[in-house]
């Protein structure tokens, strides 16, 4: 017997970022298209590392490489509305990071959609794991609180 997953409350995510929806996101069903949602968690996540000056996409000795990525749907959302992607970290490990984001329309208390995505950092030249760099540790560890 399966169970529904929870759907994650607004409340579990200490920081958000708003997105609008374009035109393009909606597929011929009339909702935006299940890979939108995952252009949207890898948005929320470096955005926020580059942001906050630990990720230089284009020069930095260290990059977050996805290994893993899931999205699970309990709502569909549709342009044009806006919604919000909401961040928390799961796990730090010793070379990855395991991010929670929960996709919420503007105002919505449980998530339309939510998800996780996992960085292992490298070193840009070998592609070989390092550790997590401390200035991201740092800019993460506060995206641990509130979990549930």
């Amino acid at each position: 017997m399966s169970t529904k997953p929870q759907m994650p409350h607004r409340d579990s995510f200490p920081v958000f970022r708003g997105i609008t929806t374009r035109w393009m996101d909606n597929d011929a069903y009339g909702h935006v298209n299940n890979v939108v949602y995952y252009a949207w968690f890898d948005t929320t996540v470096n955005a926020y590392l580059i942001e906050h000056g630990v990720l230089d996409p284009n020069a930095g000795d260290v990059v977050g490489v996805v290994v893993e990525t899931l999205c699970r749907y309990h709502d569909s959302v549709s342009f044009p509305e806006p919604v919000e992607a909401g961040l928390r970290v799961e796990r730090i490990g010793t070379s990855s990071v395991r991010y929670e984001i929960g996709i919420f329309k503007v105002g919505a208390e449980l998530a339309s959609a939510d998800g996780h995505f996992v960085h292992v950092y490298v070193d840009r030249e070998t592609r070989r794991p390092v550790p997590v760099p401390d200035a991201v540790r740092a800019v993460i560890l506060p995206l641990t609180a509130n979990q549930p």
